[in-house]
C-alpha cells in the first residue's frame, strides 16, 4: 500500500486487510479443512492435529511470502510450502496431508472472505455513528430555515433537518443492502482442483460433508458448491460497497459546499492540526470531506474493474481473479476511509443558524415580493420540519 492510499483509509482497515491478516485468515482455513477432514475419517486424527498446531501466523515469515508470491504467481503457494515445511518439523507423515483436496484459490478466497467479515464490522460501526448523527441533526434542526439549492443556486427554503434526513436516508438504505449483500456473499471457498472436490477421493456426499464442517467451523454460508469463476455474489458486495461509497461522497460534497466561507452554514469540527494550511494560517479545510470526496472519486473505477473480473474463463482464470483481488483491497480501504473520517465529522458539525437565516435574507432581497411569498414563506419550512421529523422516525425503525 502507498503513502497516499495509506492516509486516506484508516489504520484498523490497512490491519484488516494487512499481509498477516489475509495470512493468519489463510491459515484458519487450513486448519479447519484438516480438522474437519480429520472428522469425516479423511485424514488421521494425529496428522490434523499437526497441521493446526502449525497453523499460526507467527510461525511465518509474511513479508518472505508476499515477496514469493510474485515468482509463484500466488500467495497462496509459497504458504503452503512453509506450511508443510513447519508440519514436517513435527511430523512427517502428516506432511502429506497438508492442503488435502483443495487448491490456492480455495484458500485465497476464504482468506478474503474472512477478512472482509471483520472489515464489514468496522464498516457497520462508523456507518451506525454517521447515521445516528445525521438523524440527530435532523431531530435538533427539523425547524432550521436554510436555503435549498439547484443547479448550484438559491431554489427555495427548506429545514436543514430535512437535509439532513435526506442525506441520512440512502445510509440506512446502503446499510442494508450491505447487509443482503453479505449475507449472500461470505460463504467458504472450496472446491478442490477444478470445483468437484474429486482431490480427496471421496463420494460426493461425504466431500460435501467435509465442505458443511469447514463452513461451519469458520462461521461462513456453505453454499452447496465452488464459485472459482462464478463471482456474481461476491461482486455484488463490492457493487453495494460502491454505491454506498457514493452516498458518503454526495453528502461530503455538500458539506463542503455549504462550509465555503462565502457560505459558512455549517463547518466540519476544529482541532488542532487539523485541515490546516503550511502557509495560510487563518484556513480550516474540510479533511472530512476531501477523504470521502477521494473515495468517491475511485470507487467507480474501482467497482469497474470487479464487474470487467468477472468474464473468468473456464474453471480458473488467469488475469481476471488477480485483478479482482488487488482492486477488493483498494475499494475496501477507501470506503472505510471515507466513512471513519464522516463518522468522526458529523457529531462535531458546527452549525450557523444565523448565517443560515442571513442568506435567505439576501435572497429574498433581491426578489419582488410575490416571489417571496410563495417560495420563501414560513410555511414551507414548517412543511419541511414536519416531513424531516416523520423521515427520521422511519429511518430509525429501519436503521435499528
Amino acid at each position: 500500500m502507498s503513502l497516499f492510499e495509506g492516509y486516506l483509509s484508516t489504520p484498523e482497515a490497512v490491519a484488516a486487510f494487512s499481509g498477516p491478516a489475509v495470512v493468519a485468515a489463510m491459515l484458519r482455513f487450513e486448519a479447519a479443512l484438516a480438522q474437519a477432514q480429520a472428522e469425516e475419517g479423511l485424514v488421521p486424527p494425529a496428522a490434523a492435529r499437526s497441521i493446526v498446531d502449525s497453523c499460526r501466523v507467527e510461525l511465518f515469515d509474511v513479508e518472505k511470502i508476499v515477496r514469493d508470491s510474485g515468482r509463484a504467481g500466488s500467495v497462496a503457494i509459497p504458504l503452503i510450502k512453509a506450511l508443510r515445511e513447519a508440519v514436517g518439523l513435527f511430523n512427517a507423515e502428516a506432511v502429506a496431508w497438508t492442503h488435502f483436496g483443495s487448491t490456492s484459490q480455495d484458500v485465497i478466497d476464504t482468506a478474503l472472505v474472512l477478512v472482509t467479515r471483520d472489515a464489514l464490522d468496522l464498516l457497520d460501526a462508523d456507518l451506525r455513528r454517521c447515521i445516528a448523527s445525521l438523524l440527530a441533526l435532523a431531530e435538533a434542526h427539523a425547524d432550521t430555515p436554510m436555503l435549498a439549492r439547484t443547479l448550484m443556486q438559491p431554489a427555495s427554503v427548506t429545514s436543514l433537518g430535512f437535509k439532513c434526513a435526506d442525506w441520512a436516508a440512502p445510509l440506512v438504505r446502503g446499510q442494508k443492502r450491505l447487509q443482503q449483500a453479505a449475507a449472500d456473499a461470505l460463504q467458504l471457498q472450496l472446491g478442490g482442483g477444478v470445483g468437484t472436490l474429486a482431490q480427496m477421493g471421496v463420494d460426493a456426499p461425504r466431500a460435501a460433508a467435509v465442505r458443511a464442517r469447514v463452513a461451519a467451523s469458520l462461521g461462513l454460508r456453505d453454499g452447496g458448491g465452488a464459485w472459482h469463476t462464478q463471482r456474481d455474489d461476491w461482486v455484488a458486495l463490492g457493487c453495494a460497497l460502491a454505491l454506498l461509497t457514493g452516498s458518503l461522497g454526495k453528502l461530503a460534497a455538500d458539506l463542503a459546499l455549504l462550509g465555503q466561507h462565502e457560505v459558512g452554514e455549517l463547518m466540519e469540527p476544529a482541532e488542532t492540526g487539523r485541515g490546516v494550511s503550511t502557509v495560510m494560517p487563518h484556513k480550516r479545510n474540510p479533511v472530512a470531506s476531501m477523504v470521502a470526496l477521494s473515495a468517491a472519486q475511485r470507487a467507480p473505477q474501482r467497482v469497474a474493474a470487479l464487474l470487467a473480473g468477472m468474464v473468468q474463463q473456464h474453471e480458473r482464470a488467469l488475469g481476471p481473479w488477480q485483478a479482482e483481488q488487488a482492486e477488493w483491497l483498494s475499494l475496501w480501504l477507501a470506503a472505510l476511509g471515507s466513512l471513519r473520517a464522516l463518522a468522526t465529522a458529523l457529531p462535531g458539525l458546527r452549525v450557523d443558524a444565523a448565517r443560515m437565516q442571513a442568506n435567505i435574507d439576501r435572497v429574498c432581497a433581491e426578489l419582488p415580493a410575490e416571489t417571496v411569498r410563495e417560495w420563501f414563506a414560513p410555511a414551507l419550512v414548517a412543511m419541511a420540519g414536519d416531513q424531516a421529523r416523520q423521515r427520521t422516525v422511519a429511518l430509525r425503525r429501519v436503521a435499528g
